[in-house]
């Protein structure tokens, strides 16, 4: 099933003081890693950004939030109108070891759905599940109406739950989908880095 991919970069982070996706985990710069395992699983890659001049170096095509200050619904809103296929996997930014596998298996859940998403002990996992350009309708809705939780558009669209345990026989759920918003946790990244 052909899909897109795209992550949803954020600009300089508060808590970190600096772009997330250009911080490394050791050697590798985050947005490098995912791009790499992105590239495993579709060849429409692009990054949604409102700074493009810190993504302009890599090989892949931008595009800015059309609800520019929204959030990550925002983010995945371009993303969607931007797609080349009917189907997008979208990935945060700061979020070191996605995997490819993983990606793939979400992927191959979406025949028939609008949106497959991840549940992890009882959290869903909005930034790393697959959407369909089925969705705009209702995401432009939420965003017309100023809710701007990815989950609020849910109710009007047929959903595929991941649970844990099926995400456990593809990837470690604790590892990927582990994200970095403070230098503490960029810090435990490292240290998770290491065990590999």
């Amino acid at each position: 099933m052909k899909t897109s991919a795209a992550v949803l970069a954020g600009g300089k982070s508060s808590r970190m003081g600096t772009n997330k996706a250009l911080l490394k985990v050791r050697s590798c710069r985050m947005i490098d890693h995912i791009l790499e395992e992105l590239e495993q699983v579709s060849r429409d890659i692009l990054i949604i950004t409102n700074t493009p001049s810190d993504y302009k170096h890599l090989n892949v095509r931008l595009a800015a939030d059309i609800y520019p200050n929204r959030g990550p619904l925002s983010g995945i809103h371009s993303a969607l109108v931007n797609a080349r296929n009917h189907y997008l996997l979208a990935v945060a930014c700061d979020m070191p070891f996605i995997e490819a596998s993983l990606a793939r298996y979400l992927i191959n859940k979406a025949e028939g759905y609008d949106v497959v998403i991840p549940v992890v002990e009882g959290y869903y996992e909005p930034l790393f599940a697959v959407y369909s350009r089925s969705c705009l309708p209702y995401i432009e809705q939420c965003l017309d109406e100023k809710k701007y939780r990815i989950i609020d558009f849910f109710p009007l669209v047929k959903v595929k739950y991941v649970n844990e345990r099926e995400i456990s026989r593809v990837a470690d759920p604790e590892r990927v989908f582990y994200n970095v918003n403070t230098p503490k946790e960029l810090a435990a990244a490292a240290k998770l880095m290491q065990k590999d």
